[in-house]
């Protein structure tokens, strides 16, 4: 309606597979602002797509490696922090537990882990059922992380593939394991993570083949080559669009001339 006013208008889609809204009011929208590129072929916009990215919360490039890891107080070892968002995803969940369970002897890296709300005390009984020292300052379960405090810590992320967690995750240049939720409108979430795992800046493990095992695996891959962690981390830092929020900002400017 606006549009048909004559009023400027503007859309920004955050996927990279677009939701059927912003489809539709493309053709019709002064301006279509996208994250990534890959959204670019999925849009038939009135005019051309601007790339804006994704504006991310300002704390999170305040914190450096050294200062969060010595806030939180982890060792050298590598630490992977692993989440499967707020309310937890029992996928995610039963994987890291088994990826704990089964590393935990190997005494070669910091594992901190999210579990979502209500998650946690029963998460910690099924370690100690699998003979799992929680005492152990290696592993650490709590229900919630302040993203802030502890992403800049990480030496490899593994988590769902939203469109924010995916930005912050460049703007860090973290290296990631992206298990896409199957329960997302259009499976954007798939397609979120395929945006970096084309540009070798993450790995994907999709939740049909998810085990403790092939997560197993997957970490292994990454932390026994640091030369390789490193470089899908330089990958993901590369992808990063540091001032979305500007980019918006002069987008809209334009419109409104």
């Amino acid at each position: 309606m606006a549009a048909k006013m004559g009023i400027p208008t503007a859309v920004h889609e955050q996927n990279a597979f677009p939701g059927v809204t912003n489809k539709a009011l493309a053709g019709s929208v002064d301006r279509v602002m996208l994250t990534v590129p890959q959204a670019q072929q999925y849009i038939k916009a009135k005019n051309p797509c601007v790339i804006t990215g994704l504006p991310i919360r300002g704390d999170l490039l305040k914190t450096d490696r050294d200062f969060a890891r010595a806030e939180l107080g982890v060792s050298e070892k590598p630490l992977i922090l692993s989440m499967g968002g707020s309310l937890g995803a029992k996928p995610v969940n039963d994987a890291v537990l088994g990826l704990i369970v089964n590393k935990h002897k190997d005494n070669d890296c910091v594992f901190l882990h999210a579990t979502g709300k209500g998650g946690a005390e029963a998460f910690k009984e099924k370690l100690e059922q699998q003979g799992v020292d929680l005492n152990n300052p290696d592993i650490r379960v709590v229900e919630y992380i302040d993203i802030p405090k502890c992403l800049p810590a990480a030496d490899l992320v593994i988590s769902r593939s939203g469109a924010s967690t995916l930005s912050e995750l460049q703007a860090l240049g973290k290296p990631s394991i992206l298990i896409p939720s199957p329960y997302v409108t259009e499976n954007h979430q798939y397609h979120n993570a395929m945006a970096l795992v084309n540009n070798g800046a993450a790995e994907i493990l999709e939740e049909k083949d998810l085990t403790p095992d092939s997560l197993t695996e997957k970490v292994n891959g990454l932390i026994s080559d640091r030369s390789r962690l490193e470089a899908v981390g330089r990958n993901a830092k590369e992808m990063a669009v540091l001032d979305a929020t500007h980019r918006i900002y002069e987008t809209l400017c334009e419109i409104v001339k």
